[in-house]
């Protein structure tokens, strides 16, 4: 009897952390300038970094570390606009998981995507090209427009699995599916199964 009221407790307490979170990054969220929907929903620490706009639309989940999704761990989520132009724009009834999204130029996620734990979204390549370049970086002299980036866009209804990488200039087309732990680095189309490195389609979805 002893052993089952201890277990109890222990799972109130990480349901009391998550609401207290919840309402603190109501605060965070708004105190860093964030555009935020109705009913947002973000659990334990994440990371907001930079300084450009991040739009976020109704019904947003974000879970981050403290193993709500047991598949990322400990890992903190992150959403980072590289410059003060830089945007990230996510649309209504959205969910991931532990997500790093880095936005040099843009980065726009539609409606009623869900995005697995532990991935990684960038619309840029983070270094230089060019190594003369990236010796000033290690000096602390960066130049941000050496760093090649393009436009990410994820159109909606699409599913992402856990561990994916989208890297810069791609478009995922409404309602399709990247199999985990895929290297996204070109378009892919609406409808379709798609994974790998680098990803590719595997076949048409039925509708």
């Amino acid at each position: 009897m002893k052993i089952i009221i201890v277990r109890k407790l222990f799972r109130i307490f990480p349901r009391i952390k998550k609401y207290i979170y919840r309402l603190w990054n109501q605060l965070y969220f708004w105190a860093w300038g964030v555009e935020i929907g109705k009913r947002m929903k973000v659990y334990n620490k994440i990371y907001l970094l930079g300084k450009g706009k991040i739009k976020i639309g109704d019904d947003f989940l974000f879970t981050s570390g403290d193993s709500i999704n047991p598949i990322c761990r400990n890992i903190r989520g992150t959403l980072y606009t590289m410059t003060p132009i830089s945007r990230i724009e996510i649309g209504n009834r959205v969910g991931m998981s532990s997500t790093c999204i880095w936005a040099k130029e843009s980065i726009t996620i539609g409606n009623d995507v869900n995005i697995g734990g532990d991935c990684l979204i960038l619309d840029n390549d983070v270094h230089p090209h060019d190594y003369l370049n990236r010796r000033c970086i290690c000096k602390k002299i960066i130049n941000e427009e050496k760093i090649p980036t393009a436009p990410v866009i994820i159109d909606d209804d699409v599913w992402i699995g856990a561990r994916c990488l989208i890297l810069k200039g791609v478009h995922i087309g409404a309602r399709s599916i990247i199999a985990a732990g895929s290297v996204v680095t070109n378009d892919i189309p609406a409808d379709v199964i798609a994974g790998g490195n680098p990803c590719r389609v595997i076949r048409q979805i039925e509708t």
